[in-house]
C-alpha cells in the first residue's frame, strides 16, 4: 500500500501539472518581474511575443519530474498519517481515525521532505518560465549545467529557505482542509463520492495557496535573481526591499491566478489520486 500511494501521486501530480501550467507561468512572470501592469497585460504580452508556446515554457521538466515531486508528497504524508495515527495502513485514508493535529503534523512532515528532493526541480522550472526573449537556457537540461557551473551545488537550492517556510507549513493545511472537506460532504459509512473528492482538492488548493502567496513571490524573486534577475542577500533583504519599493500588495502578486488555477488543479489531482488508489487497492481486498 506505501507503495501504491507513491505511484498514485506520482501520476495525478503529472495530470495537475498539465492543467495548470499555463496560469503557472503567468503567474512566476508577475511575481518575478515587475514589467506587468497585472494578468491580462502579462498574457497579452507573453502572447504577443512569444505566441501559445510561451505559456508552456518549462512544462516538460516538471511534467517529467513531477512524478517524484507528487509521490514524495503525497506517500511521505499518507506515511507519516499511518504512523502517527498507528492506523492500519492497509485501510483506505476516509476509514482511518485521525485527529486534525495529526493530518496538519503528517502535511508538515510532507512539506520538508518535498522541499529537500524537489527545490532543485522548483528552481529549473521557475528559470525557464521566468525567460521572454532572452535564452538564457536552452532546455531543463542546459539550465542545470549553467547553475552548477556559475553557481555550484549549492545554486540548485536557491531560493530554498524561502520555499521552505512557504511549503512546510502549506502542506499541513493543504491535507486538513482537505480531509475535513471530504468528510463534510460524504455520509456516515459512505464511500466519498466523485463530487466530495472535487470539492475537497479543490477547496484544499485555494485554502493552501490563500496562504502560500506572500512567501511564494519572495521565493520567485530568489530564484530568479541568479537568472539576471535583481539580487537578494536572503529571504529577509527579499522582504524589505519588495515591501519598500512596491509595497504590501507585492506580496499577494499573483494570488487571483494562485485561487483560479487551485482549483481544478487540485480538484483533479486529489480525483486522479484517490480513483488510482481504489484500483490498485480496491475496497474489501
Amino acid at each position: 500500500m506505501p507503495f501504491l500511494e507513491f505511484i498514485a501521486g506520482s501520476i495525478s501530480g503529472a495530470v495537475g501539472i498539465a492543467v495548470g501550467h499555463p496560469l503557472d507561468t503567468v503567474k512566476v512572470r508577475l511575481q518575478a518581474k515587475s514589467v506587468y501592469k497585472g494578468i491580462f497585460d502579462c498574457v497579452a504580452k507573453t502572447y504577443l511575443n512569444e505566441g501559445f508556446h510561451g505559456f508552456f515554457k518549462g512544462m516538460s521538466f516538471p511534467v517529467l519530474t513531477t512524478g517524484l515531486a507528487n509521490s514524495v508528497v503525497f506517500g511521505s504524508y499518507s506515511n507519516a498519517l499511518d504512523y502517527l495515527s498507528q492506523s492500519d495502513c492497509s485501510l483506505p485514508s476516509h476509514c482511518k481515525q485521525v485527529s486534525s493535529l495529526q493530518v496538519f503534523t503528517a502535511g508538515c512532515f510532507s512539506g520538508i521532505v518535498q522541499v529537500l528532493v524537489c527545490a532543485p526541480i522548483d528552481l529549473v522550472k521557475v528559470r525557464l518560465q521566468g525567460q521572454t526573449t532572452a535564452e538564457r537556457y536552452r532546455g531543463p537540461i542546459h539550465c542545470v549545467a549553467v547553475i552548477l557551473q556559475q553557481e555550484g551545488f549549492r545554486g540548485l537550492y536557491r531560493g530554498g529557505v524561502a520555499l521552505a517556510l512557504r511549503d512546510v507549513p502549506c502542506y499541513g493545511l493543504y491535507f486538513l482542509p482537505y480531509e475535513v472537506t471530504r468528510k463534510a460532504l460524504t455520509e456516515t459509512g459512505e464511500e466519498p463520492g466523485t463530487f466530495a473528492i472535487l470539492m475537497a482538492g479543490g477547496v484544499a488548493g485555494v485554502v493552501t495557496w490563500a496562504c502560500a502567496t506572500p512567501m511564494d513571490v519572495v521565493k520567485a524573486r530568489l530564484q530568479m535573481s541568479g537568472a539576471g534577475g535583481r539580487q537578494y542577500s536572503g529571504v529577509l533583504h527579499c522582504i524589505r526591499v519588495s515591501l519598500k519599493e512596491e509595497g504590501v500588495r507585492v506580496f499577494f502578486k499573483g494570488l487571483l491566478l494562485n485561487s483560479v488555477r487551485a482549483f481544478p488543479v487540485n480538484a483533479i489531482t486529489f480525483l486522479t489520486y484517490e480513483s488510482l488508489l481504489k484500483i490498485f487497492c480496491p475496497p474489501g481486498k
